[in-house]
């Protein structure tokens, strides 16, 4: 990633201060972004309730904005690179104000999902940016640490979303209810954009790029045809347009590769630079990253629903069990930060670790049921949450490192897209399994059995994957 002014002028402009506002305010422009994902899980009750949504509108409300930030990942970091990061970072972050303020003051489900939809292609145009930034003001073991930030602050979001959602919905300011998850956004934005100026330098890709629209629309669309085949195919009981949803978003797919291919050959600037996967190390990872967050991003959705449906919690109460997680997160990621290089060499301990957790889980599950005490669910929250610690910061470390310089832009895309594209997906493929599980009597101990060895499948995979790109990226070290 380069400048129009080299990325060595402007971090030596910076050097007297170490950025550390810049990274502040880019991982505040990412917390928000994430945040708004995962939020939305402890929220899904209340929404129901109030705006009499049915299942499947109520799991667009997450899924919705986890397609649309998806999708949009890609082409939102190539916009980036072609007319400035610093610039797209601003205009990202105002629409996704605006959009919070429709989310907030939504009528119904059908134009909750519609503003949510918006708010997440703002992040989409966003939260690219972030790394893009990163790579140009940050240089060398500085850079690598603020990579470990990035994850940190990416996994905090997703674990404390799910208290500050329960805060704010028990508050019930104004009467407001689930409305202030998304109103909030409002001044947390307006702050922020009172520093980016002073803050973040600009930056662009070399000139002579150019945005291909195409593979934009491609791969926007087989992502799209594909989570939403999911979601509306498991509410509706399978029906023929929801397979042929799914073989569409396939077929997209190898369009859109055989596009990026030909586009590379004649040199004309393709949206996702096909040399980058001559990497092994980068393929693995990339795989290993969207493993891993299929299980992250699913877990988190399923657990709000059995505290709060099943167990009958408050939005608080089940926000308050997940500072379990965020307990075995946090202590994780301050080793990761702290250890870098030694952490990933053995990032593969992660996903293990949070397989280990959610069977752990699904006994205590087993054994509390929906009236045992809370407190069984305790300790294998706390592994789970060492497992995603020693994964998210580590991981996303190693697999941009791996990355060649020169595409170091489609690389960040790529890997934001893995880990938004795996969270959605994942929602979408527990729903699947999660619901019919229920039965008649609404068993949601059995429902959330059931759905946790799916999550292990996840972690295995994962695991796998990343054991594979450690032991590569160790070969060529």
């Amino acid at each position: 990633m380069t400048s129009e002014a080299s990325p060595q002028l402007v971090v030596e402009d910076d050097a007297r201060k170490p950025a550390a506002t810049a990274l502040i305010v880019v991982l505040v422009g990412t917390f928000i972004t994430v945040l708004d994902y995962f939020i939305g899980n402890v929220a899904v009750p209340s929404i129901q309730a109030d705006l009499a949504a049915s299942t499947a509108q109520a799991q667009m409300v997450v899924v919705g904005y986890g397609v649309a930030f998806t999708s949009g990942l890609i082409t939102g970091g190539r916009i980036g690179d072609l007319y400035g990061r610093r610039r797209m970072f601003v205009l990202g972050m105002a629409f996704f104000a605006l959009s919070s303020a429709a989310c907030g003051f939504a009528p119904d489900a059908g134009l909750l999902i519609v503003a949510r939809v918006v708010q997440g292609f703002a992040a989409a145009l966003m939260v690219p940016q972030v790394l893009g930034i990163i790579g140009v003001v940050y240089q060398g073991a500085h850079r690598a640490k603020a990579f470990t930030m990035y994850g940190l602050v990416v996994g905090m979001a997703g674990v404390f979303g799910q208290l500050l959602g329960g805060a704010l919905i028990t508050l019930d300011i104004a009467g407001l209810s689930w409305r202030t998850i998304f109103l909030i956004n409002i001044p947390v934005c307006a702050v922020t954009l009172a520093f980016v100026r002073r803050a973040i330098p600009e930056s662009k890709a070399p000139a002579g790029s150019r945005l291909d629209l195409v593979g934009a629309l491609l791969i926007t669309a087989a992502l799209a045809l594909l989570v939403f085949g999911l979601v509306e195919g498991g509410e509706r009981d399978w029906p023929v347009w929801s397979w042929e949803c799914l073989a569409a978003s396939v077929v997209l797919i190898a369009v859109a590769v055989w596009h990026l291919r030909r586009l590379a050959a004649a040199e004309r600037g393709p949206l996702i630079e096909p040399a980058l996967f001559r990497s092994r190390v980068f393929s693995l990872g990339l795989a290993g990253t969207g493993s891993y967050f299929l299980a992250m991003g699913s877990f988190f959705f399923i657990l709000a629903l059995y505290l709060q449906f099943g167990r009958g919690m408050s939005a608080l109460g089940s926000g308050t069990v997940f500072l379990a997680v965020g307990g075995g997160y946090f202590a994780a990621s301050l080793y990761s930060s702290r250890f870098t290089e030694a952490v990933a060499r053995r990032v593969a301990l992660g996903p293990a670790t949070l397989a280990v957790g959610f069977a752990l889980l699904g006994l205590a599950i087993s054994h509390a049921g929906v009236h045992g005490s809370v407190l069984w669910l305790v300790p294998p929250l706390l592994v789970a949450g060492v497992g995603m610690g020693l994964t998210t910061g580590p991981l996303t470390n190693l697999v941009l490192a791996s990355a060649m310089p020169e595409h170091a832009a489609s690389a960040s895309g790529l890997l934001n897209t893995a880990q938004e594209g795996g969270a959605a997906i994942g929602v979408a493929l527990s729903g699947v399994l999660f619901f019919p599980a229920l039965g008649q009597h609404g068993d949601y101990t059995h429902a959330f059995d059931i759905t946790l060895t799916l999550l292990v499948a996840f972690c295995a995979v994962a695991t796998t994957f990343v054991l594979l790109t450690s032991s590569r990226a160790a070969a060529r070290q």
